[in-house]
């Protein structure tokens, strides 16, 4: 597989991240998040099905959360 889209030297591997968003009102952290990332610079890459679960997850974060909502993606059912 080809490297990031910034460096192009490195190569796309599974692995699982934190994501945040930053919501102005509230911070949503979502842990152990699936990704690819590059071997050279470490820049992180999502699948569609991801972004979409992580759009779900967030949406329902922003209904339930005070000012930090964490939680795991793998236990999630959105």
């Amino acid at each position: 597989m080809r490297g990031g889209f910034f460096c192009k030297n490195g190569t796309l591997v599974d692995s699982v991240t934190t994501y945040m968003v930053d919501l102005t009102d509230c911070i949503v952290i979502v842990r152990n998040v699936p990704c690819e990332e590059c071997t050279e610079c470490g820049e992180k890459y999502f699948s569609d099905a991801v972004m979409e679960r992580l759009e779900k997850i967030i949406g329902k974060a922003r209904e339930l959360a005070g000012e930090v909502f964490v939680t795991d993606f793998s236990k999630q059912a959105a």
